[in-house]
């Protein structure tokens, strides 16, 4: 466990030429502030990886304080923030596509990558270099897949490129999925090549579990007062669909739900405090999947920030 952000430092001195840092961890665990100094210390720009963030103007909810990026009246350079429209559906695939993209620009200006977030999906998709498909499955194509067994599947898939592990042969669903992305690249090799692992020095954040829940607490009410309810009604009266804000889960879910008038305030906070304290574990359990398929990650103890 690093203690200190010296220790911090020193990885990130040594870690191999060509290697990205990531700053990962829970919500609230001030992912960003550490971003941001290492980004200053080492001439770096700052990727964000965060699903909600890539939405212009769900700034309170998401918790997209853009005076974050400003340290000793110096501005750190963040990709990735205020790319899409509210309502607008945004995948992992797009994303990935989008962080190769921002990697190669930083790197035009000599300069390090900060890869920073807590959406684990999109980290891993882009540290890993997972095959994704960026458009929603063939109906057609899926039933005609259905009707094949898991042996069939198997040697399906096999026939594309070898299989190194059993990561995508374990179960059926992901089994279906993979063979689904293969014949997507059959025809868009464009995508298949643009798909790299990214090699990276993997900075974990976490923390005394009760200090976590107290800050995410804290956090909650502070983000009420700074108007996160009318910050929603914006977002609906420019045209966002209420459903699709839902969706977007969290923040966005319950202040819909109870401007639809469908839960008081008081049950609207309590609610939504519980599932952002659910969604820290998840996202805890998503960073130890990590490190079982391989990901190294050096944890940090967050108080010593």
């Amino acid at each position: 466990m690093l203690t200190s952000y010296h220790e911090v430092c020193e990885l990130v001195r040594n870690k191999p030429d060509g290697w990205i840092v990531t700053v990962l961890g829970p919500t609230a665990t001030g992912k960003t502030r550490l971003a941001v100094r290492l980004a200053r210390d080492f001439n770096a720009e700052i990727i964000s990886a965060d699903s909600r963030q890539v939405y212009r103007g769900m700034d309170i909810g998401t918790g997209k304080d853009l005076s974050d990026y400003y340290i000793d009246n110096q501005k750190i350079e963040c990709h990735l923030l205020d790319v899409a429209q509210p309502g607008e559906e945004y995948n992992v695939a797009q994303f990935q596509q989008a962080a190769y993209r921002a990697i190669d620009e930083i790197r035009r200006k000599g300069r390090e990558v900060v890869l920073c977030g807590g959406s684990g999906m999109y980290l891993e998709a882009v540290l890993g270099g997972y095959r994704l498909s960026p458009i929603e499955p063939d109906a057609q194509v899926r039933a005609e897949l259905e009707t094949k067994s898991d042996e069939e599947l198997t040697e399906l898939l096999a026939s594309f490129h070898p299989l190194h592990n059993h990561t995508d042969t374990c179960e059926r669903h992901r089994l279906l999925k993979a063979v689904e992305i293969e014949l997507y690249y059959q025809q868009h090799p464009e995508w298949k090549n643009s798909v790299r692992a990214v090699p990276s020095l993997i900075i974990g954040l976490t923390g005394d579990r009760e200090m976590i829940r107290q800050k995410i607490t804290r956090r909650l009410r502070q983000r009420l007062d700074e108007g996160m309810v009318e910050e929603v009604q914006r977002i609906i009266q420019q045209g966002a669909s209420e459903d699709q804000l839902i969706r977007y889960g969290l923040e966005y879910k319950y202040v819909t739900l109870y401007l639809q008038g469908k839960m008081d305030r008081e049950t609207m906070f309590a609610k939504l405090n519980t599932a952002i304290h659910q969604f820290s574990k998840r996202q805890m359990t998503w960073f130890r999947k990590m490190e079982r398929s391989g990901f190294q990650i050096h944890w940090m103890d967050v108080s010593c920030l």
